[in-house]
């Protein structure tokens, strides 16, 4: 099974980035021979339509899992119709998302985020003057 991670970086000590279809790299681990490989993400600098070609890379990988944080419909329809499982993990790291997967602990995406959902790299809180 080939399970891509969302990443800041090439390896499994590398961070996640809950971002999908504007993350640097996606970290691509083999359960089966243990291999790990490191591919940059070509959606990361579209002007538009990040998440399709970032999903449309990691289908022609041959991919079965994604570990994601946030994923808009494009991407999610994409793998939802490639049947790609898609889970969601917070921002750590690419090997412990890995092994939670594994463990089970995961939750699994059963519908998409809104869409440019990772466009930005704040919390999603405003800022309210004064409070």
């Amino acid at each position: 099974m080939n399970i891509a991670v969302s990443s800041m970086g090439k390896d499994l000590n590398s961070m996640m980035d809950v971002r999908f279809g504007r993350c640097n790299y996606f970290v691509i681990y083999d359960t089966e021979g243990g291999l790990v490989k490191a591919i940059e993400n070509k959606g990361q600098m579209s002007g538009g339509g990040a998440g399709i070609a970032a999903a449309q890379q990691i289908i022609d990988e041959d991919v079965d899992v994604v570990i994601t944080g946030n994923m808009g419909p494009n991407a999610f329809n994409l793998f939802k119709n490639s049947d790609i499982k898609v889970y969601r993990c917070g921002s750590i790291k690419v090997e412990t998302a890995v092994q939670l997967f594994k463990e089970g602990k995961l939750e699994e995406l059963t519908q998409a985020g809104p869409a440019h959902a990772g466009m930005s790299m704040g919390t999603g809180r405003r800022f309210r003057g004064g409070r």
